[in-house]
């Protein structure tokens, strides 16, 4: 699935709060972007490590870390993560591939400490216009991520890559399980730049109700990536649809 992300169950508001300050890498999505827009990694750095601090309104933090491997395998990852000044911890693990061509299929597999396995399967065709749907489930044991995506959830995406390296796209994403008022529009934009360099926008859209009321949000994304480094800011309102905003920052580098 191209953006899993905590399972929200009723009642459990706190548990929706501290899963707002972690990570999990979610599959393709540990700290990339959007399926709509892949990332492959050089030959020379199949490695990447990220780490990253988050920020909420109330004044609660958090910090992870998270180191990918890409091979013929597919992508493989572990990340650990601990909130300062609250007993949250939670490591985790994950892989995806893709598969096929005209017709693509990635399936991602998600496992975490306190008993967490979550999966998804996508599929997109198309090469200058491309489309996607894809489907998410989880076992619905506390998984604490960064996604901020609804994590059992159905998803859309379409979009077009032009040959001066620029994607435009699409991606819909709709809870299908406990919370199905929960949804996010993403519009993605990424721009390949001189000297190896790129540039990736993510603005959100996100409605679905939060203490009974219904929140119409507006978040973004802003990534630059040089070579070998790169940085990424993040605005997330209502984060996994609880009371309060985020801000997260990251850092990487490729190995």
């Amino acid at each position: 699935m191209a953006a899993p992300a905590f399972p929200t169950r009723p009642g459990r508001h706190r548990a929706l709060a501290l899963a707002a300050l972690l990570l999990a890498a979610g599959g393709a999505r540990a700290d990339a972007a959007s399926p709509a827009l892949p990332e492959s990694a050089p030959p020379s750095a199949p490695f990447k490590f990220t780490a990253g601090h988050y920020q909420f309104a109330g004044g609660a933090t958090g910090t992870d870390v998270n180191l990918r491997h890409s091979s013929a395998l597919g992508n493989a990852w572990i990340g650990y993560f601990e909130s300062t000044g609250q007993d949250v911890r939670q490591g985790r693990a994950g892989w995806d591939r893709t598969w096929g061509e005209p017709v693509r299929v990635t399936p991602s597999l998600q496992l975490a400490s306190q008993g967490f396995v979550g999966g998804s399967l996508q599929v997109e065709t198309g090469e200058r216009w491309f489309v996607g749907a894809g489907l998410g489930r989880t076992n619905l044991q506390p998984y604490w991520n960064l996604n901020f995506d609804p994590n059992d959830a159905y998803l859309l995406s379409a979009g077009h890559r032009a040959d001066n390296g620029r994607t435009l796209a699409l991606q819909w994403i709709q809870d299908n399980r406990e919370n199905p008022d929960q949804r996010h529009l993403h519009l993605y934009w990424r721009q390949a730049l001189p000297d190896a360099q790129r540039l990736t926008v993510d603005l959100l859209y996100k409605e679905g109700r939060v203490d009974g009321v219904t929140i119409h949000r507006w978040g973004a994304s802003l990534s630059y990536d040089w070579p070998r480094y790169f940085l990424r800011l993040v605005y997330d309102p209502n984060a996994n649809f609880g009371t309060e905003d985020l801000w997260r920052l990251s850092l990487g580098t490729r190995f």
